[in-house]
């Protein structure tokens, strides 16, 4: 058996905080300790009195003065857009026809996307962030290539096939039928192998007949723990012409309804422009809307109303992400500030507390995880990330002002980035200073 304590200041959320003076929805020690046994969480509490309790020859790792939390979580990437990340567009559909879909389909090669998938998951340990869903291509080489790396490591991850047989290059469609086999065949060969999960994953309607919408209903029927990820409603003109390919269907969301596909572990990247027939729909069905900030902001698609679809008389389920790479950081410390200007520019207010718990047990309830990750209850598996607000010299002068610690939780989330990750833990694992070498 593998021993280990952790000595730092832990911090782990119970529940969505209130308010800014809500302690009662988190859990922190000043001087905590971590035991962890063969990659999970024996016991926490004061540092002295776990010390006490755990065995002589135990390794100690001292994180003091920083600050230990559950790993960050992220509800939607994109693993086959690394090297398009910051590529100039105006919108989305002009960004995903000029350089997204190419670059896509250089993934039918196996060793181009094992290559990726090292890239990917250094920049997640990097970042601090330890569980992410994402899509790979249509190739199920992608898929094979992700869920090897994330077997490799240990890493808890979610991720599918894309499915998509219309509106996009030939070099990735394929058809309802090869869909259907394929993604059976990831789920066959990856699901519940280490800690992988696979999920259904029709790309967007647009990219979709209603044959292969067909097929990931069959899929959704025959698995109906599996996870289900797509696109809804990110821009104006994707909506305007995913409901001339569906008029049948009331609205956008409807489409998603007719074949199945709404439930409580549906993940909905974006979702920004919802009618209240759609929002009272995500919520019925338990549907979580993925908000992606700095994708949303580089590709003008919109502005989130987060604190309006979570304040209503029928709230909806609600996931932050990076949306790597329409996206612009990997870091969900940035991923968070910008969520926090967007509600301040629709009026609203985030305060650190809220983000914080979106990045770790908030995006663990979203994705149906918290059971395993997402906070530091003991049982749980030791995903980890130490946070150093004083890792610039602009963070330590700020530093010596700050007394409380919703203000240094502010700090990490206003000018952090993966600088301020001193290490990340996978399943107990020091993971980042072996990156770093």
């Amino acid at each position: 058996m593998t021993t280990t304590l952790i000595r730092g200041r832990l911090l782990s959320f119970k529940r969505a905080p209130l308010s800014l003076t809500d302690t009662d929805s988190y859990a922190y020690e000043h001087d905590g300790g971590l035991l962890i046994e063969d990659g999970v969480i024996a016991a926490i509490g004061n540092y002295a009195k776990v010390k006490a309790e755990a065995p002589e020859s135990v390794e100690e790792i001292d994180h003091r003065p920083h600050l230990i939390l559950p790993g960050l979580i992220d509800t939607h990437m994109h693993f086959p857009q690394m090297q398009v990340i910051a590529s100039y567009a105006g919108s989305l559909l002009e960004w995903l026809n000029t350089y997204t879909f190419h670059e896509e389909c250089r993934f039918v090669e196996s060793d181009h996307a094992a290559r990726i998938a090292t890239h990917f998951y250094d920049e997640l340990v990097r970042h601090g962030t330890t569980t992410a869903a994402a899509y790979c291509s249509v190739h199920k080489a992608s898929a094979d290539a992700y869920f090897a790396e994330a077997t490799r490591r240990g890493m808890c991850m979610i991720g599918g096939k894309v499915m998509m047989d219309r509106n996009a290059p030939q070099g990735l469609l394929d058809t309802p039928q090869m869909a259907y086999d394929e993604t059976r065949a990831v789920i066959a060969e990856w699901h519940g192998k280490g800690r992988n999960h696979v999920a259904i994953t029709p790309r967007f309607a647009i990219t979709s007949t209603p044959g292969q919408m067909q097929a990931a209903q069959t899929l959704a029927k025959e698995f109906p723990d599996l996870h289900i990820q797509t696109h809804l409603s990110e821009n104006h003109d994707e909506i305007r012409y995913t409901c001339e390919l569906y008029p049948e269907a009331k609205d956008y969301t409807d489409i998603y309804a007719r074949y199945g596909l709404l439930g409580k572990k549906t993940l909905l990247g974006h979702a920004i422009h919802l009618s209240d027939r759609e929002t009272d729909l995500l919520s019925e069905t338990a549907s979580v809307a993925i908000h992606c900030p700095t994708s949303n902001l580089f590709l003008g698609s919109g502005l989130f109303p987060l604190k309006a679809l979570t304040r209503r008389e029928k709230p909806v389920r609600i996931g932050v992400a990076t949306d790597i790479g329409g996206g612009t950081s990997y870091s969900m410390l940035r991923t968070l500030d910008e969520a926090y200007k967007i509600q301040q520019m629709l009026g609203e207010r985030m305060n650190p507390l809220e983000t914080f718990f979106l990045m770790t047990r908030g995006n663990a309830e979203a994705l149906s995880l918290s059971d395993r990750i997402g906070t530091l209850e003991v049982g749980t598996d030791a995903d980890l990330v130490v946070l150093n607000a004083a890792s610039t010299p602009a963070m330590t002068l700020r530093m010596e002002t700050i007394t409380t610690l919703p203000e240094e939780l502010f700090l990490l989330q206003t000018m952090g980035d993966d600088r301020a990750v001193a290490e990340t833990y996978v399943a107990g694992k020091a993971m980042k200073q072996r990156l770093d070498g």
